[in-house]
């Protein structure tokens, strides 16, 4: 499929990976401070918002079978980035976020945008939409800040959909142990809602 039309009604979904409560604050803060803004929560994107034919539960199971076996991991912090009217706090692109990256692409179908694959750049965006007449002031404060923290872990992933300008938390996908806790536990009740049955 192509890139995103926002024009079709479809919603649009993402997988995200959320940082920490600190890091997340603190964002917030300096958003608020310098007057931008980016899109929902501060969050960082495994693949850029999609558009898909497939129902919310078939997109669920496809992800859960897609991120099987995927352990939690680090995101190491990079730096500000600025691109035209955008302001981000970059991160690093570790084998394990592109690995995490292909899984996430091959849900589907659904449409693709022209920075995944090879130009996929993993970030926490700090605002959007810049206006230019002050994008040299904002960038010129933001260099000047240090993020409290050089890495971030990942323990969850999150599904979510933007639908008329707000952005919802589908499902959230555990990593590692938590993934394997949560299979069980689902199973056993489900064998238990057959025992109940034919008991």
């Amino acid at each position: 499929m192509t890139a995103p039309d926002r024009a079709s009604g479809q919603p649009l979904y993402s997988l995200v990976a959320w940082p920490p409560e600190a890091l997340d604050t603190w964002l917030r803060r300096t958003q608020e401070r310098l007057g931008v803004r980016g899109f929902g929560a501060p969050h960082l994107n495994l693949r850029a918002p999609f558009q898909t034919d497939l129902s919310t539960g078939e997109l669920v199971a496809a992800f859960r079978e897609a991120l099987r076996g995927t352990a939690p991991f680090e995101v190491p912090v990079r730096g500000w980035k600025r691109l035209p009217h955008m302001l981000f706090l970059e991160c690093v692109r570790t084998p394990h976020l592109s690995d995490l990256h292909a899984r996430a692409l091959s849900v589907g179908p659904s449409t693709r945008a022209p920075h995944d694959g090879e130009g996929y750049t993993p970030h926490l965006t700090l605002g959007l939409g810049i206006l230019p007449r002050v994008e040299d002031l904002i960038w010129a404060e933001v260099q000047k800040l240090t993020p409290p923290a050089t890495s971030f872990g990942v323990e969850v992933l999150s599904l979510t959909r933007e639908e008329r300008g707000e952005v919802q938390e589908v499902h959230t996908f555990p990593l590692g142990e938590g993934a394997e806790l949560l299979a069980r536990l689902t199973g056993e009740a489900g064998r238990a809602e057959v025992r109940g049955a034919e008991g």
